[in-house]
């Protein structure tokens, strides 16, 4: 009967021992079970809600990309348009500037034309001067010549002295030197 009894024992103490994990473990245990299930599901939705802000700056993040390329674009398209005014408005510059060289270079050299004119004229004046001297004085370095000429002077003043008288032979018509 040992056994039986050992048994029994074995049976209610078996019985005490699970109605008081029952009683006394099983509420807390419980307890923390359900906090790890709630704390567990709160992770889940946080989770998901995270997941669901990450796909919406996703999305965001597409939308903005999309849109700095679009404005990249329009901003290239802007610049290069800008770009382009630029280098007309420079190359009118550029031929408003060389229109205005040239036409004070015509300037200048009309000026300098003129210059060298008036100065070529001066000094063929003189040469003509200078050359007339030399050949009368060439001239009238001969006694015949200048008899000549002198003679031809006095005619000429007479012929103005006299209006009404025939002007002399020759008059109006001067002999050059070797004219017959």
């Amino acid at each position: 009967m040992d056994v039986f009894w050992e048994t029994v024992v074995e049976v209610v103490a078996l019985v005490v021992i699970g109605w008081v994990v029952w009683r006394y473990v099983r509420p807390p245990v419980g307890a923390i079970i359900r906090n790890q299930r709630e704390t567990i599901q709160k992770q889940v939705e946080a989770s998901r809600a995270a997941h669901e802000r990450l796909q919406t700056a996703q999305r965001k993040y597409e939308e903005a990309i999309a849109e700095a390329r679009t404005e990249a674009a329009k901003i290239r398209d802007t610049a290069r348009a800008d770009g382009q005014r630029i280098v007309e408005e420079m190359r009118a510059q550029a031929e408003r500037e060389v229109e205005r060289i040239r036409q004070r270079g015509q300037e200048d050299l009309a000026t300098q034309r003129q210059q060298v004119i008036r100065e070529l004229r001066a000094r063929i004046g003189e040469l003509t001067v200078t050359s007339a001297t030399e050949l009368v004085t060439a001239h009238l370095s001969e006694d015949a010549n200048r008899a000549s000429t002198v003679d031809h002077f006095l005619a000429e003043l007479e012929a103005m002295a006299a209006p009404e008288a025939p002007a002399p032979a020759g008059r109006g018509k001067r002999k050059v030197k070797g004219e017959a």
